[in-house]
């Protein structure tokens, strides 16, 4: 009986032009991260799981894969086992906790503020989607110790840049601060305690509108009048929507560093993208301190990056505050859209150079080398009774010539 050749649900086998796109994107990525003065870091794919358990993760924290204990250290003998006895680590969900980790562990040999480029894979175990998978790549960068606005700018700056390089404009940025959020659900009078729980509720607003956003806090058992005083406070768009959240904002200088961020985003976009505040935005992770931002794009349905500031997170592996904020690409729905629209990427011209089966090697290979020291990728094939077939697939993945190996001559490929 054969074996069943699907990858596990929710992973994927990447084909030879999937991945060039997929090397393309990542490079681009990486180049201009690596210009704007980013240093690119590895950290291990698994962490301890008390660690990703206490990370505020979210949701996120329900999605983690687990791996059991290995050798004696898993007793399955034991009575009344239960998760704690059979696991002791898991798979990064995201590389903003590995991060942290990596920044308190290695402090004294790091150069401050420290600007990290993560491009590696993490792991969820949710439900697949389109652009959605349980392994897939983040391209994260961050600055740690810049508690200015200016980190934000940067990241910004460094995000759009990033999208540009790979042909994605009309795009807009979302942005907004959670302390702004906080005051406004505090204002309607939620306590404290709730906060978390309503913000959870309110990131649903894209999905099931205002209306559904009010029957969900009333299910939940919130008094009648604090969820209609805070949908009042939430259509409140007097002046303007930025305007009118100060109103309800303990601290201006949140509302004035929004608005510099906001500016800012504007004045470098040279109308490539827009940016906007949208009190809507929650972001997932619980570990948001501050001000968090959104790429979205009408390309996708969703977002197309993601991040904000999370100015605690440090503190719990050095017992201080050390201010942090990140931003993320969502890799795999960018690639996703780029080969959907069968986007062509730049690349070296690729040329076949067709040999008889008994030819010399040595000279096969000399003429090899000769074409690729002139800038061209080369592939050999021999003659054979599968080679009008073999030549198509190789057309279908960007060969454009022909070199025959006896003649030098070269032909165009349809």
């Amino acid at each position: 009986m054969k074996m069943n050749a699907t990858p596990v649900r929710g992973t994927k086998d990447f084909l030879p032009l999937e991945v060039e796109i997929r090397d393309y994107v990542r490079e681009k990525i990486e180049t201009t991260y690596k210009a704007f003065g980013f240093h690119k870091i590895n950290t291990p794919i698994m962490e301890d799981i008390e660690r990703l358990n206490k990370s505020d993760g979210g949701e996120n924290l329900s999605m983690i894969f687990k791996l059991l204990k290995r050798g004696q250290k898993l007793d399955l003998t034991k009575e009344n086992l239960n998760e704690d006895d059979l696991v002791d680590s898991g798979l990064r969900y995201d590389l903003t906790m590995p991060l942290s980790r990596y920044f308190a562990n290695n402090r004294q040999n790091l150069t401050m503020p420290f600007k990290a480029i993560q491009i590696d894979k993490v792991f969820r175990a949710e439900r697949p989607q389109k652009g959605r998978f349980r392994e897939f790549y983040q391209c994260d960068i961050d600055i740690i110790g810049d508690k200015s606005v200016n980190a934000e700018m940067e990241l910004i700056a460094a995000t759009t840049s990033a999208l540009d390089s790979i042909g994605f404009s009309d795009f807009t940025v979302r942005i907004n601060d959670r302390r702004i959020l906080t005051d406004m659900i505090l204002s309607a009078g939620f306590d404290a305690n709730e906060v978390g729980s309503v913000c959870i509720i309110f990131d649903k607003l894209d999905k099931i509108g205002m209306d559904g956003v009010k029957a969900e806090l009333l299910e939940k058992g919130y008094g009648e009048s604090v969820v209609a005083k805070f949908m009042d406070i939430i259509k409140d768009v007097e002046g303007d929507a930025l305007s009118a959240a100060e109103k309800y904002c303990s601290n201006k200088d949140v509302v004035l560093d929004l608005k510099k961020v906001l500016d800012f985003a504007n004045s470098i976009s040279n109308g490539k993208f827009n940016a906007v505040y949208d009190k809507s935005l929650v972001r997932g992770m619980g570990y948001y301190t501050g001000m968090v931002f959104e790429i979205v794009s009408p390309k996708f349905g969703s977002s197309v990056a993601g991040g904000g500031r999370y100015d605690e997170m440090i503190g719990k592996f050095l017992g201080e505050s050390v201010p942090a904020v990140g931003f993320s690409i969502g890799f795999e729905r960018i690639t996703t859209i780029m080969f959907e629209e069968k986007v062509s990427i730049p690349t070296k011209e690729k040329v076949i150079l067709i040999c008889n089966q008994d030819d010399d090697m040595v000279e096969v290979y000399n003429k090899r080398n000769e074409l690729m020291e002139k800038g061209m990728i080369v592939s050999v094939l021999f003659r054979s009774k599968k080679l009008g077939k073999q030549m198509d697939g190789l057309i279908s993945l960007g060969y454009s010539k022909a070199c025959y190996f006896d003649t030098g001559d070269f032909k165009e490929l349809s």
